[in-house]
């Protein structure tokens, strides 16, 4: 891991535990950054706002390597759904706990519209991916947006809950690949 890495990964954490301990409203950048041991100024060429802490999503990459690499020969859903439980499969246990978090005060203290614009970034992402496999960009963004709306609508009620991720990340990935009735 590069020495941005580890500054951006360390600055998202420190912002994680002090927005669940003191609320997103109520953390200063400053703060963030002291948690952190940067300067505020670090904190904002990594992120350029409070919100993207929460916001900028690691496994957005992930998820596109994932159904970029999936067999051509596969349906473009079948590519999506296989390739999200694969990008899932692989979030380290560590990365479980944090993404809880960063759902849970995503949940309660983003608006809408930013909330919409993280999922936006996955979507095209995912969207991206479907094209670089030959999927004609309409039908790439249809398949992306059915499978990232039905993921993200799984996460919000897991982020809530004490359910089991890998779990939770199945049964959906199930409903959506046609594989079980919801």
């Amino acid at each position: 891991m590069s020495k941005r890495e580890r500054t951006r990964q360390l600055l998202q954490s420190a912002a994680l535990d002090l927005f669940l301990d003191k609320g997103f409203d109520a953390t200063t950048t400053r703060e963030i950054a002291e948690r952190a041991g940067v300067t505020e100024m670090t904190l904002f060429r990594h992120f350029p706002t409070k919100e993207s802490l929460v916001l900028d999503d690691p496994y957005d990459p992930v998820i596109a390597d994932a159904i970029r690499n999936r067999p051509r020969s596969e349906s473009p859903m079948r590519a999506a759904v296989a390739g999200l439980g694969q990008a899932w499969a692989n979030v380290p246990e560590a990365g479980v706990a944090a993404l809880r978090s960063r759902l849970r005060i995503l949940a309660e203290a983003t608006t809408v519209r930013d909330l919409g614009r993280s999922v936006d970034r996955t979507r095209a992402a995912a969207a991206a991916a479907l094209v670089d496999r030959g999927v004609r960009p309409r039908d790439a963004l249809v398949v992306a947006s059915a499978v990232i709306a039905g993921l993200s609508s799984a996460l919000l009620a897991w982020a809530r809950s004490e359910d089991d991720l890998a779990e939770t990340i199945t049964s959906a990935l199930a409903v959506l690949g046609g594989e079980r009735g919801a």
